[in-house]
C-alpha cells in the first residue's frame, strides 16, 4: 500500500503507456445494459428464496439468467502453504537487493514464481506489460476455466514490495494468500456459475499504476462483465486489526458474516480507503470490497481489548520498512484472512 504523504504515490495518476503489451483473454461480447452488480445479484437472490413471482424475478434479471446457486463451503486454506509462499517471497528478495520493487529483479521473479504455480495447477496466465518511470512493469492475470464469462468474480492483490524492504506483509501477505487460495480451486475442480479470475499487480506501491493499465485495457463490456473486485493488501500484520471495507454492502457483508460466525468483531477499514488497488476498479463503476489488518496507524485501547495484541503501537511496526519480513507476520490474522478470502470467492462464484 502506498505512504498516503509519498510524492511518488498519486491518487490520480495518469494510466500508465502501453508496452509490449500481450493481449488480455477475449471476453465473450455482452452488452453493458445487462451488468448485473453483486448487489442486485444478491437481492434476485433474496427474492427468488422468498418465492416471488416469475414475473418479478424475470424483470430482476435477463430471462436467460438463473438465479445463483448455492455455495459448497470453501475448504479451509492451509496456513503452512500460505507461508511457504512467502517463504519464497523472501529468498527471492534476498537475492535481489533486499526488494521486490517494480523495475527490479526481485519483482519479475516473484511474478515467474506465480506464474508457474498457476500454470501448474491449470489457469490460463497472461502476462501484461507496461511502461513506468522508464521501467517495464508486469501485471499476472490467471483464469480459472468454466464459469459465465460474463458473470466475473475476481480478486487481487498486488505483488510489488517498496524498494526498502522485502514486502512480506505489503504485500506478500495479500499476494501469498491469492495464490493459495487460486490453487485450491485447483485442487477442487470447482466448477462455479460465475466466471473466476486472479490478478497480481505491479506498481502499486508507486499510485496503484498496474492495476489501473489493467482496467484502463478493458473495454466497456469487458469492465461491465466484471461482478465483484476483491483486494487484499496487508492482511498478515504484527499487531493485527480486522478491518472489512465498506464500498459494497453484498461484498462487504460477505466477509463481515463469516468473521462474525468465527467469533471476530470487525471495523470499517479507512486507513487504506482508495489507497489500494480496488480503487482502479471502484473508480470504473466495478463493485469491489476487501480485507485489511493495519499499516501504520496505532491500536486503540479499545482495539486491542476486542483483538488482543499492544495498545499504543503501530498494526504494522515495519510497513515499509527493511525488517518487513518473514517475522513481521502475525500468523492467525493470516490465517484468518485466507480463510475468509476462499469464502468470497466460493461464495459470490455459486461455487
Amino acid at each position: 500500500m502506498p505512504t498516503s504523504t509519498d510524492p511518488a504515490s498519486p491518487r490520480g495518476v495518469s494510466p500508465p503507456s502501453s508496452h509490449l503489451s500481450e493481449p488480455i483473454v477475449s471476453r465473450s461480447a455482452l452488452d453493458p445494459s445487462r451488468r448485473r452488480p453483486v448487489r442486485r445479484r444478491a437481492a434476485v437472490a433474496a427474492a427468488a428464496a422468498g418465492a416471488l413471482t416469475a414475473a418479478l424475478l424475470a424483470s430482476s434479471v435477463p430471462a436467460t439468467a438463473a438465479p445463483p446457486s448455492r455455495a459448497a463451503a470453501a475448504p479451509d486454506i492451509p496456513i503452512a502453504n500460505v507461508k511457504s509462499h512467502l517463504t519464497q517471497l523472501q529468498s527471492i528478495a534476498t537475492a535481489n537487493g533486499g526488494n521486490r520493487a517494480h523495475g527490479r529483479a526481485g519483482y519479475r521473479a516473484s511474478l515467474d514464481y506465480v506464474k508457474a504455480k498457476l500454470d501448474a495447477a491449470g489457469y490460463t496466465t497472461t502476462v501484461q506489460q507496461f511502461s513506468y518511470f522508464g521501467s517495464v512493469g508486469y501485471n499476472l492475470i490467471a483464469d480459472w476455466p468454466g464459469g459465465d464469462t460474463n458473470r466475473v468474480v475476481m480478486a487481487g492483490a498486488h505483488l510489488d514490495s517498496v524498494t526498502s524492504g522485502p514486502g512480506i506483509n505489503d504485500n506478500g501477505s495479500g499476494s501469498a494468500a491469492v495464490l493459495e487460495t487460486a490453487l485450491a480451486v485447483s485442487r477442487a475442480g470447482l466448477q462455479p456459475d460465475q466466471h473466476i479470475r486472479f490478478g497480481w499487480w505491479g506498481a502499486e506501491e508507486l499510485g496503484m499504476v498496474g492495476s489501473q493499465h489493467y482496467v484502463s485495457s478493458l473495454s466497456s463490456t469487458q469492465r461491465s462483465q466484471i461482478d465483484a473486485y476483491l483486494n487484499f493488501d496487508m492482511i498478515g500484520s504484527p499487531n493485527p486489526g480486522y478491518f472489512v471495507y465498506d464500498d459494497d454492502p453484498t461484498i462487504e457483508a460477505v466477509f463481515k458474516n463469516w468473521f462474525t460466525a468465527k467469533g471476530v468483531p470487525t471495523e470499517i477499514e479507512t486507513e487504506g480507503d482508495g489507497r489500494s488497488d480496488h480503487a482502479s476498479f471502484k473508480n470504473v463503476g466495478i463493485p469491489v470490497g476487501g480485507l485489511f489488518t493495519g499499516a501504520s496507524r496505532t491500536k486503540t485501547s479499545a482495539q486491542a481489548q476486542k483483538w488482543g495484541g499492544t495498545a499504543g503501537q503501530p498494526f504494522d511496526r515495519c510497513y515499509h520498512s527493511s525488517c518487513d519480513t518473514t517475522s513481521n507476520i502475525n500468523d492467525t490474522a493470516l490465517d484468518l484472512n485466507s480463510d475468509a478470502l476462499a469464502h468470497a470467492v466460493w461464495t459470490l462464484s455459486g461455487g
